[in-house]
């Protein structure tokens, strides 16, 4: 056989195929990586399949593979259970499906068949995108008339670059509206909107918007402005009831305090010591003329009866002169010291000058006798 024949037996042992494509997917959904061959007709007992994952230039990992007759469908840990082959890869048909994709799944895949000397080979780079996350929707500022309300919006997770879009939602969140006119997104921030001079037009529902190429999420918030005066009002009511309550409280601890002390007097009245009535006032009674007379007469006097009346007059005019007249209040007093007062002394030469006669009678102890 010449140089030439042999050179083209070789040449048709070797038959190479190269393919590469590109696909994208969103998570969670599913793929189907293609890869056909014509190797199968040749040594069905030689027959070799093999799927692998470059995740850098210098690391690869084995996705599944066919060989010696068995797949071998459980090589990588984290597509474990969510690869497999789509049909007869015996036929010609090596396709791979990925079932619930993940972030982690993206990469350049290569596929190889290998059968009697024969190899194919098909490269595909595969994407995996992310929809945002539900963004979460926050107010930050005072919802009074006049202040300035920023409208907040992030989501957490998804694939770069998210864009944020603030929108308004009528009564029903049927239709969006425009925001209003004094409201400014902020650029460096889009997911930031600043709502300037609110009034009660303000008030409403508001959308907030994420989207990337994967998808879209969003999430509402309510804004509720509310007028100063109002404000005002309800501070009042509520200082008025603390105000009452605390007038309530005090009004019950007197009331408790009062029974306390209404109880307690009740309780020592018995152990004080009382002092005794006041004695009644000592009345002073001048004593009677036919008294004095009587007294005269019981002192055995021999004297007429005229004479007896005329020493009787004798003798209140002597006891007149001879008894200083006491006041109520002298006597009382003399009578609180325990003293009592004794009669000055008689100047019986000067009562004779005046002719007066002198009759005996009894002496007397007091001038005034008290009832």
């Amino acid at each position: 056989m010449s140089a030439l024949s042999i050179f083209f037996l070789a040449s048709c042992s070797v038959w190479l195929s190269e393919a590469q494509t590109e696909f994208k997917r969103v998570a969670e959904e599913n793929v189907t990586l293609p890869c056909h061959h014509r190797l199968g007709l040749l040594e069905q007992g030689s027959l070799d399949i093999e799927w692998l994952l470059h995740v850098s230039e210098t690391v690869q990992k084995a996705v599944i593979t066919y060989s010696g007759g068995h797949v071998y469908d459980d090589l990588n840990e984290e597509q474990k259970g969510r690869v497999s082959f789509t049909s007869n890869f015996l036929a010609g048909d090596a396709s791979l499906q990925i079932i619930s994709l993940q972030s982690s799944d993206a990469g350049k895949y290569i596929c190889k068949v290998k059968n009697a000397g024969q190899y194919e080979w098909a490269r595909i780079t595969l994407k995996v995108v992310e929809k945002p996350s539900k963004p979460k929707c926050w107010l930050e500022g005072e919802l009074l008339e006049g202040k300035e309300l920023s409208l907040q919006c992030h989501s957490a997770s998804g694939t770069a670059p998210i864009s944020y879009r603030w929108q308004r939602l009528s009564e029903d969140e049927e239709r969006t509206e425009h925001l209003p006119p004094t409201s400014r997104v902020n650029i460096s921030n889009p997911g930031q909107v600043l709502l300037k001079n609110l009034t009660q037009m303000s008030t409403g529902l508001y959308q907030c918007i994420a989207t990337n190429e994967a998808g879209q999420e969003s999430c509402v918030v309510q804004v509720t402005v509310q007028q100063a005066q109002n404000i005002g009002m309800i501070a009042g009511a509520v200082c008025g009831v603390v105000v009452g309550l605390c007038l309530l409280l005090l009004v019950v601890r007197l009331t408790i305090r009062r029974k306390e002390k209404k109880r307690y007097e009740e309780e020592e009245a018995p152990n004080e010591i009382r002092e005794d009535a006041e004695a009644p006032k000592a009345h002073l009674v001048k004593p009677s003329s036919s008294s004095s007379g009587s007294r005269s007469s019981r002192s055995g006097s021999s004297s007429t009866r005229s004479t007896a009346n005329s020493a009787s007059r004798s003798q209140r005019t002597l006891s007149t002169e001879a008894t200083p007249h006491l006041t109520p209040p002298q006597y009382s007093q003399k009578e609180t010291e325990g003293r009592e007062t004794e009669p000055k002394k008689v100047d019986y030469a000067n009562l004779m000058k005046m002719g007066a006669t002198l009759v005996m009678v009894p002496a007397q102890s007091r001038a005034f006798q008290t009832v």
